[in-house]
């Protein structure tokens, strides 16, 4: 089911009203309520994925109990393999079981050697790889002794399975959303009408912004052949808004949603392309993998202490980790590795924690030279993008070698103005925006009243006017 669809606009008031008005007085039937909307939510897609889910679920809620009772440290870090096996094997089969084979196949047949084998007609289930990495923190920590198990089911299955942010996150943590389901929910009227503010911008940037770029991205990627450099460049600006508009779109309105709920979840994007250097950039851009990743991956590595080649280690394993999480295809480990050349740098210059703030905190406007930084990065980041989005390694270096020859000054065959401005009006209110959590709260610094309704009425119009053709979230696929 997706947010920008009928269907969830007839499922989320629905799931609402049983929520506040039939379930309020009992916690236990709130729980079993989002639980039962959540398998409909996801099932709406595929229900033969829902087992999936629900082993999941089992598996390391019966591991999270047994590990609370088990004092023996081998049996323990036993009963950790299980669940890592367990999740990590279900989701190298769904996602690269193909990858690995076809690659295998080719390493043979480099060295003059032909093996036959067939790959499978694998279909992904929308969300494992978010869904699999929060279960998979849930019994890290409680190995870790961070966190103490529960003994709800009914509470663990509603924290696996949450629908506002199963397929797409945010990748939220046990510490955080799993006391939220053992507690009585209070409906309060702001947090609720925040959210909807939320909720509004989310769809603002995916249906407007994300989904009017992604034809034009999509056409000039598909045709890289027939458009000269800067052509190629407008288009990979324009993915490089399409997946922003697309991802933090899905967490806004996932946050959002949540909130009309009584739940609160982690931030995932802190206005990213307004980013001063790359280490700026990963702080801001997809926040619940980055943390997650090191939590789990970099820190126990190592992290940042060792010698330089330790650290050189360590980053590049995160980032190459990070890209192969997002796809069964070389161009995301590429993209993770160029990633990882970008921020070696700041790291080794001890560079990487300079930019702890937003940027221009107490001015509206940045200095000419947090523009340059800002200009830089986000031009650093639209080339990574290109790896990212196209269909090979190949097809990338294709469009970067044309992107950097003589074409580059000729004159642009596709110049979408309508977008170009809507863009504009984006970046605008997310700027005024950025020292919050969302772009519209800044809206509440608008005292006259029928000025904030003005701005979403208007934003409401553009959606309804401009609103691009019927496009799946981007991190569906993965």
């Amino acid at each position: 089911m997706l947010f920008n669809s009928i269907d969830f606009a007839i499922f989320l008031p629905i799931v609402f009203a049983l929520y506040w008005f039939v379930a309020q007085k009992h916690l236990k039937v709130q729980n079993l309520l989002i639980v039962a909307s959540s398998y409909v939510f996801y099932g709406w897609w595929d229900w033969r994925f829902l087992s999936l889910i629900a082993f999941s679920t089992i598996v390391d809620y019966t591991i999270g109990v047994t590990l609370s009772k088990q004092k023996n440290h081998s049996k323990r870090k036993l009963l950790l393999w299980i669940s890592i096996l367990v999740n990590l094997g279900f989701l190298g089969f769904f996602k690269y079981y193909n990858f690995f084979l076809e690659n295998f196949i080719s390493a043979f047949s480099f060295f003059g050697t032909e093996i036959n084998a067939n790959s499978l007609n694998i279909i992904l289930p929308v969300g494992i790889s978010f869904y699999t990495f929060q279960t998979l923190s849930y019994t890290i920590d409680i190995y870790r002794k961070k966190l103490e198990p529960t003994k709800d089911i009914v509470a663990f299955s509603a924290f696996v399975s949450f629908f506002p942010q199963l397929v797409a996150g945010p990748i939220e943590r046990a510490t955080n959303l799993l006391p939220q389901f053992y507690k009585k929910r209070q409906f309060i009227y702001a947090n609720a009408i925040d959210g909807m503010r939320q909720i509004l911008w989310g769809m603002f940037k995916k249906v407007v912004i994300a989904d009017n770029c992604a034809r034009y991205a999509n056409d000039i990627f598909n045709h890289s052949d027939d458009y000269s450099g800067s052509t190629l460049v407008l288009g990979a600006i324009f993915f490089t808004f399409q997946i922003y508009g697309d991802f933090s779109g899905y967490s806004d309105i996932a946050i959002g949603t949540s909130r009309l709920f009584g739940f609160n979840l982690k931030q995932n994007f802190a206005f990213p392309y307004f980013s001063r250097d790359i280490a700026e950039f990963w702080r801001r851009w997809h926040i619940s993998l980055s943390t997650w990743f090191r939590d789990y991956l970099y820190i126990p590595l190592g992290g940042s202490r060792g010698g330089t080649s330790m650290k050189i280690r360590n980053i590049f394993i995160i980032f190459v980790v990070s890209g192969f999480w997002h796809g069964a295809n070389w161009t995301f480990i590429v993209w993770g590795a160029l990633n990882a050349v970008y921020f070696l740098p700041l790291l080794l210059t001890k560079s990487n924690r300079n930019n702890l703030e937003i940027v221009a905190y107490n001015r509206s406007l940045p200095k000419l030279s947090e523009f340059l930084s800002i200009l830089l990065t986000f031009s650093l980041t639209v080339i990574a993008w290109i790896f990212f989005r196209a269909e090979n390694i190949s097809h990338a270096f294709s469009i970067i070698s044309e992107i950097f020859s003589n074409s580059i000054f000729s004159s642009l065959e596709v110049l979408p103005i309508k977008i170009i401005i809507l863009i504009s009006f984006m970046l605008i209110i997310e700027w005024f925006g950025r020292k919050n959590k969302h772009a519209l709260s800044n809206a509440l610094q608008l005292k006259k009243r029928y000025m904030r309704w003005s701005l979403y009425i208007f934003i409401c119009i553009l959606i309804f006017v401009f609103k691009g053709h019927l496009q799946e979230f981007i991190y569906f696929q993965f």
